[in-house]
């Protein structure tokens, strides 16, 4: 179970003294720019001190963060769906720039997938990926989720119209 070990990476829960690696990692505007508007930029004290509350207190845990070095570089979880979509769930992960191209978040991808499917008993895991962020698109390819469609001109970030590519894998794949 937790931690996992991914390779060149662990996933495990987030703890409070990960604010210092948290806040070095997440305060970038270029992993701000890939990801929702939910994430702040800049990215304080304040924002981790309240990141990490958030995390200790879910049930089921679904936000995990992503270690190298010995330090939190990254975040991967799912947000739960519910009624008639209760067993599916949106992946979402981030790495900090200075471990990009290390394989990291494809590490992490392909052990956390497995895990989530147990974890709470999902059929399906999908994410979606802004057209500007053709990495994270190699990243979940390469752990095994399949393109599926293109949202066209489905969100705006940082003002620029841009289209959502959705990725998706499902239980009997794993």
């Amino acid at each position: 179970m937790l931690p996992l070990d991914a390779g060149p990476c662990q996933i495990r829960a987030w703890r409070p003294g990960d604010r210092a690696a948290l806040v070095r990692h997440a305060n970038n505007r270029k992993v701000w720019r890939m990801l929702r508007d939910q994430f702040p930029h800049p990215y304080t004290t304040a924002d981790a001190d309240a990141w990490i509350a958030v995390a200790d207190a879910q049930n089921p845990l679904t936000s995990f963060a992503i270690v190298a070095d010995g330090a939190a570089v990254g975040g991967i979880g799912i947000v739960l769906h519910t009624d008639i979509h209760r067993r599916t769930a949106e992946l979402g992960y981030w790495v900090g720039e200075a471990f990009w191209n290390r394989g990291i978040a494809t590490a992490a991808v392909r052990a956390f997938t497995p895990y989530a499917f147990g974890a709470v008993d999902l059929l399906r895991i999908y994410a979606g990926v802004f057209s500007s962020n053709p990495a994270s698109m190699r990243v979940l390819e390469k752990a095994g989720y399949v393109r599926e469609a293109v949202l066209r001109q489905a969100v705006v970030k940082d003002g620029e119209v841009l289209d959502e590519i959705l990725y998706a894998t499902t239980k009997d794949r794993w």
